[in-house]
């Protein structure tokens, strides 16, 4: 288990304030850096800030796919910038770089920082076709074991066999997620999804079939933190940082082939950070009104439900098809649709929809009444969540 640790003075006195996305689409004919600086603006703008409020930036590049704060800072105008943060983390880093930016804040590195993500991820540098590089691919590449896909799948078959599940659970995820999908405009797979349709969609890597896959995307997201004195005086309702922790667990960083050295495939990051969310938050999985779980794939989001607790272990699933995780279920869980529906942001767009989802601007998928939410990031031996309350 994670090391317990005594609550950080910057939680429960940093919020996130505004959130901003540009279009998504599979080819957007602009530059990765004109994404970005847009979806920054748009952030700024919607906490009713402008952009000489802003002293800092933070994102992360995943194959270098995306372009430096120190670019973004140049076309925002920042002058000056206090406190420029780049990761070359993946789906690990938005919650984590959050929680960074929360840090820095509180202590008065910075006074205002946006956290973004910004790719061509379906017309540039695709994560879903790239070979992942690492130091084991003269051994890896020969037998055909060098996409994500075949990374994620692994583990997902040995979930299946440690704890019974079936790709029944699997197509429960992706048809529940569809229905909060249906919900929200800027989501790139809105049509339903049927059992029958599910089990007749393409094998991608066993036991994953399409539907079982995020959707690759162009485009960029931001959400703008700043102190919670501050936030007080902004346009919408802050939305409080309440509860942050990142872990690495036993084998990441040389190869992401050394994740099968990881002892137990069927549980993943969330099983070592749950412990201090809740701690540090004063919450427990049964306080929590909504879930955003990272999902790049479907087993990523029962991995993540189980992980944290609000499922036992293997009773993902049933959760799922006990209908409480849909709409107007008792335990809302991706309500923007996901990764799996409205795209492939690497989990930014999953800590913008628990903003909204708190400050009550989702139109008709909103969870009326909802005071707090858990976010995740990451779907192997590292990531990051947080825990976030309505001000």
């Amino acid at each position: 288990m994670a090391r317990p640790k005594r609550r950080p003075a910057f939680l429960g006195n940093t919020a996130i304030v505004g959130v901003g996305y540009t279009a998504l689409s599979k080819r957007s004919g602009r530059s990765v850096l004109a994404l970005a600086t847009e979806a920054c603006r748009n952030a700024v703008h919607d906490a009713g800030l402008e952009l000489r409020d802003v002293d800092g930036i933070a994102s992360f590049r995943f194959m270098e796919d995306s372009v430096p704060t120190q670019a973004v800072a140049t076309t925002l105008g920042l002058d000056p910038a206090n406190y420029l943060l780049d990761s070359a983390l993946g789906g690990q880093a938005p919650c984590y770089l959050v929680m960074h930016a929360a840090m820095a804040v509180d202590a008065g590195l910075a006074d205002t920082v946006v956290v973004y993500r910004a790719l061509n991820g379906r017309s540039g540098a695709r994560v879903g076709t790239n070979r992942v590089p690492g130091p084991a691919t003269d051994f890896r590449y020969p037998v055909g074991f060098s996409a994500y896909a075949q990374f994620i799948a692994m583990w997902a078959r040995r979930y299946l066999i440690e704890t019974g599940a079936t790709n029944d659970d699997l197509a429960a995820v992706a048809i529940a997620q569809r229905e909060w999908a249906a919900l929200n405009d800027r989501a790139m797979l809105r049509k339903p999804l049927t059992i029958d349709e599910y089990y007749a969609a393409p094998w991608v890597a066993d036991p994953f079939r399409v539907p079982d896959c995020t959707i690759e995307v162009d485009g960029a997201c931001a959400v703008v933190v700043t102190s919670l004195e501050r936030a007080r005086d902004l346009r919408h309702l802050p939305v409080v940082v309440e509860g942050a922790a990142y872990v690495a667990g036993r084998g990441p960083g040389l190869d992401m082939g050394d994740a099968m050295l990881w002892p137990d495939l069927s549980r993943n990051y969330t099983s070592l950070i749950a412990e201090d969310l809740w701690g540090g938050s004063g919450v427990t999985a049964a306080d929590i009104d909504i879930a955003e779980i990272y999902d790049c794939f479907t087993t990523s989001a029962l991995l993540g439900i189980e992980g944290l607790g609000l499922a036992p272990r293997g009773g993902g699933g049933d959760l799922i098809r006990s209908g409480a995780t849909r709409p107007g279920g008792s335990k809302p869980i991706n309500t923007n649709g996901g990764l799996l529906s409205e795209g492939y942001l690497h989990g930014m767009n999953t800590v913008a929809e628990a903003v909204l989802q708190l400050q009550g601007r989702c139109g008709e998928r909103t969870v009326a009444g909802a005071e707090t939410c858990v976010v995740t990031s990451g779907a192997l031996t590292d990531g990051s969540g947080l825990v976030l309350a309505r001000g």
